[in-house]
């Protein structure tokens, strides 16, 4: 982490130029002309004036990714040089991780240190780690007749768009496009309307790095137009979005009303955290269940928000729980003592505080937080949040709320805590505290999500794949199985 004090921060933060038009073809875009504001959730000041796209600039971006797929040298560089692009990206992006750091917390409110150093991480890595990859990859001759050879080859997909949320909007963007990119791919993405700011320099440093143009592309604007329009395009061959279960269904309409694009989705979860009385370090395991449900302001498709624990410590792990929100520094997203900041807009806010009404009059029990604070600053803060005494059929217990707000749900015997971890239409992790080996291969099967973390939480790198079962989603981000989602497979038979 840069040593960096407060009003350091802040001075950056006044000097620095935030550019809100599109990057299309390798240059900047303003677009048809309409524009919105893009309101920092720190303190509801207005950063920029953001484009506003729609169907004309998704189509000129889509017709730029065509033009460098079909006709560019993106895909027909050898791996090797498309690997060096993605590395010569990785580094400048590493060397700008202040600055893009800085533009991230002020766009979404995370706190500044967990910007620069989770976030900006994560990107840097990503893109290292498909440079790298990218001509590791092998092809196919399967044995077969004397009098034949068989080839099985892959190629680029092609045009793929790529739809990222605001929560991790560097991270979640480099694990669509990283891949895409060294698979062969040309992109157009398209941010949340609540962090475009720091993907536009993502692309912009693409373009530098010596992507050629039309490789990379970035739309800024609303979900109803922008991304409908890329999710509708018919020269879209594949579409990855990450994001809600609700808009997912929408871009599976909109591949079937179009030309059945291959659409690869991460969706939302209602992750459960079981800790069963062996955990082996209860202390571990109930800090590790607040940072989990309280890092990002609880704004994590993985978040633990749903909290399983055996009757018999359920009081003294919500006690440790309920002590460390106490404990929590909310503040200034540019402090970086902070550590948790802003939720990231007051739309956001008055649905998770719709959610803790609800909770309330459905007879949970809340034992801390439940309201906004810091409402001076004119940002979009709220206290961390436990209820307890929550059943399974309260909203609290079924929805994902997607802010810093835990449920505590109890059992007796393990049956059940997996009958009640397995009682969502999610499925996309789940987390489990046991000392028993045995206990930890059954109950780890037995669960049905795509991760399941044992005696630890949120852990893991870019070797292992990401993704969910269920409504959570399809398809896997990270490790070399994401490079299946933008490539194809094809056969070639050659008789002797």
């Amino acid at each position: 982490m840069l040593d960096l004090t407060h009003d350091a921060w802040l001075s950056r933060a006044k000097d620095l130029d935030l550019s809100g038009v599109h990057h299309i073809d390798g240059v900047d875009e303003p677009g048809g002309g309409a524009t919105y504001a893009a309101v920092s959730p720190r303190d509801g000041q207005v950063l920029a004036q953001i484009a506003d796209g729609g169907a004309a600039e998704v189509d000129a971006a889509v017709a730029a990714a065509r033009r460098a797929f079909d006709t560019g040298p993106w895909p027909r560089l050898a791996p090797a040089d498309r690997g060096r692009a993605l590395l010569r990206l990785a580094d400048l992006l590493d060397e700008q991780r202040d600055r893009l750091a800085l533009t991230v917390s002020l766009e979404m409110g995370k706190p500044i240190t967990d910007a620069y150093d989770i976030e900006l991480r994560a990107a840097v890595n990503t893109f290292r780690f498909y440079g790298q990859l990218a001509d590791k990859l092998t092809d196919e001759s399967p044995h077969t007749a004397p009098d034949a050879l068989a080839l099985v080859t892959r190629e680029p997909a092609g045009v793929v768009g790529a739809v990222v949320p605001w929560n991790f909007p560097l991270t979640l963007a480099s694990w669509k496009v990283a891949p895409a990119l060294a698979a062969g791919c040309t992109v157009v993405l398209k941010p949340s309307e609540n962090s475009p700011l720091s993907a536009l320099h993502l692309a912009r440093l693409a373009t530098e790095a010596g992507l050629p143009p039309g490789v990379l592309n970035v739309v800024t604007g609303n979900g109803a137009t922008a991304g409908r329009a890329l999710g509708l395009h018919p020269d879209v061959d594949v579409l990855a979005f990450t994001g809600s279960t609700a808009v997912g269904r929408h871009f599976l309409r909109y591949a079937a009303d179009s030309n059945l694009k291959r659409v690869w989705l991460e969706l939302g979860g209602k992750s459960p955290n079981i800790i069963l009385p062996d955990a082996p370090d209860l202390e571990k395991a109930a800090a590790t269940a607040a940072w989990g449900i309280f890092f990002n302001q609880g704004a994590m498709c993985t978040a633990p928000s749903r909290l399983l624990v055996h009757t018999s410590v359920a009081e003294r792990v919500t006690e440790a729980i309920v002590r460390r929100a106490h404990e929590l520094r909310v503040g200034d997203p540019l402090d970086p003592a902070t550590e948790m900041g802003a939720l990231v807009g007051e739309s956001h806010l008055d649905r998770v505080l719709d959610h803790i009404g609800t909770g309330t009059a459905e007879g949970a029990r809340l034992r801390t937080g439940g309201t906004r604070t810091l409402a001076g600053t004119g940002g979009s803060y709220l206290q961390p949040t436990v209820f307890d005494r929550v059943n399974p059929g309260m909203r609290l217990a079924r929805e994902e709320i997607f802010g810093p707000v835990l449920s505590v749900l109890t059992f007796d015997d393990l049956d059940e805590a997996v009958t009640l971890a397995n009682a969502t239409e999610y499925g996309l992790a789940a987390g489990l505290w046991t000392s028993d080996l045995s206990t930890a291969h059954r109950v780890s099967r037995a669960l049905k999500a795509g991760t399941v973390w044992v005696n630890c939480y949120e852990e893991g790198d870019l070797t292992v794949p990401f993704g969910g079962m269920k409504q959570s989603g399809n398809g896997r981000d990270k490790s070399a199985h994401a490079l299946e989602k933008y490539t194809e497979l094809k056969t070639t038979w050659i008789q002797l």
